[in-house]
């Protein structure tokens, strides 16, 4: 069964620019993983300082491969001294 979150990035405001680097250098190696479906980093058009990551896996398999990668160490070793607040919604495909 797969798997699909939304994570939602609130960056404080002095740091828009580095959240949005450290992001956006998940798409790439993310995506070419064993088991990525769906990968993409968003930013609100409205709110600069907000961001989602929108991903579906093949299976909790696959998000386990992900937390262990070496991209993910990165960005899990590094969000934190640019992010006000985060949080994540689990999504169910309807349709």
């Amino acid at each position: 069964m797969t798997i699909t979150k939304k994570v939602t990035f609130i960056a404080k405001k002095e740091n828009i620019k580095e959240m949005k680097e450290l992001l956006s250098a998940m798409v790439k190696p993310s995506k070419a993983e064993d088991g990525c479906i769906f990968y993409e980093i968003f930013q609100s058009k409205e709110r600069a300082q907000k961001f989602f990551a929108v991903e579906t896996w093949r299976d909790e398999a696959a998000l386990e491969g992900h937390k262990a990668s070496a991209h993910y160490k990165i960005y899990k070793s590094s969000y934190e001294q640019y992010c006000e607040d985060k949080y994540s919604d689990e999504l169910e495909v309807l349709g």
